[in-house]
């Protein structure tokens, strides 16, 4: 392997550990807050869970990531890098502030940043771009849709049941958050999967777009690596920030999240697992009532989510002409 090669392999699985730490609370936050498991507990939970999921179910996000979306001659090392730093400076800067941004959004971003200020927006390939915003924007819509009817569905399931039915959601959330903690890594371990291979074309290490066994591995520890040190401010705001958060919610956010991101992940649609279980929270809360959830919370992450592609995009785009001026 090539330096060149071994420093992109190197700040791409940086981004999968951040990647990892930025969206541990997806995973754990309502297991943690209806103390269904023990911070460290469900934080162990999750990262193995989430380095296991990437060697299960294919590498269909992957391919949508690294051979769908750019040009092969916009396919260079300094795209990959400024894609890479843009991806990371942004979920740093969001961590930070506990807000529950997308790495995925941040990384399409990115790309498009780069690609547009190297070789213009016709490099971007419309087709595959397409799929992956659709995967990105109706996936939490349909987090929503689900968190709310099976929570209703639960409700109708446990009438006349008395709170010691809570115990049973709570024995329910271990099931559930090792399957979410699953497809979470399913879908965000084959991000960085991609952007490997990506760059080990764009090094000639790999003569055609393929995802070598060790990038497989590779990607899986470092997203389990970054789970395990948790995001405690976005646990925070996932976990109570909405509104007080019960096992039966906990179970129905963590059961619909479940659903739509492992679907997602095997037609290879790359979604956002902090927007779908973010959602999916938001659902469950409303089949109580429309006033339980604090909606101030939920406007503030959806400006959020907006903001991402084009600020991780800006920062793509700056970042692709100062390495062009630098090197």
């Amino acid at each position: 392997m090539s330096l060149n090669a071994f420093v992109l392999v190197t700040i791409a699985l940086a981004f999968g550990f951040f990647n990892g730490l930025h969206d541990s609370s997806n995973v754990v936050a309502t297991v943690i807050s209806t103390r269904a498991l023990s911070p460290r507990r469900a934080l162990w939970l999750a990262a193995i869970a989430n380095g296991v999921g990437p060697l299960i179910f294919g590498v269909a996000v992957a391919t949508t990531i690294g051979h769908e979306v750019v040009a092969e001659d916009a396919v260079t090392l300094p795209v990959v890098y400024a894609s890479l730093l843009a991806a990371i400076a942004w979920n740093v800067v969001t961590l930070l502030f506990g807000i529950p941004s997308s790495t995925s959004h941040a990384l399409i971003g990115g790309i498009m940043g780069a690609v547009w200020a190297g070789f213009g927006f016709s490099s971007i390939l419309m087709g595959g771009l397409t799929k992956i915003l659709l995967a990105l924007f109706l996936s939490p819509i349909l987090g929503m849709i689900a968190g709310y009817y099976i929570v209703r569905l639960s409700y109708f399931l446990a009438r006349g049941a008395t709170p010691h039915v809570n115990i049973w959601f709570k024995r329910g959330q271990l099931l559930t958050a090792t399957t979410l903690a699953l497809s979470h890594g399913t879908n965000d371990a084959q991000k960085t999967m991609g952007i490997i291979a990506l760059g080990l074309v764009a090094t000639g290490t790999l003569e055609t777009f393929s995802i070598p066994t060790w990038v497989i591995l590779a990607s899986a520890v470092a997203m389990g690596a970054g789970t395990l040190f948790g995001g405690w401010s976005l646990i925070k705001t996932l976990g109570g920030k909405f509104y007080r958060v019960r096992p039966v919610h906990g179970f129905g956010a963590q059961t619909a999240s479940s659903a739509v991101i492992l679907g997602a992940a095997m037609l290879g649609g790359p979604v956002s697992t902090t927007h779908v279980v973010s959602s999916a929270i938001v659902g469950a809360g409303t089949a109580d009532r429309v006033k339980k959830v604090r909606w101030g919370v939920v406007n503030n992450i959806v400006l959020s989510w907006f903001l991402t592609i084009p600020a991780a995009g800006a920062m793509g785009a700056l970042i692709y002409a100062l390495i062009e001026s630098l090197f």
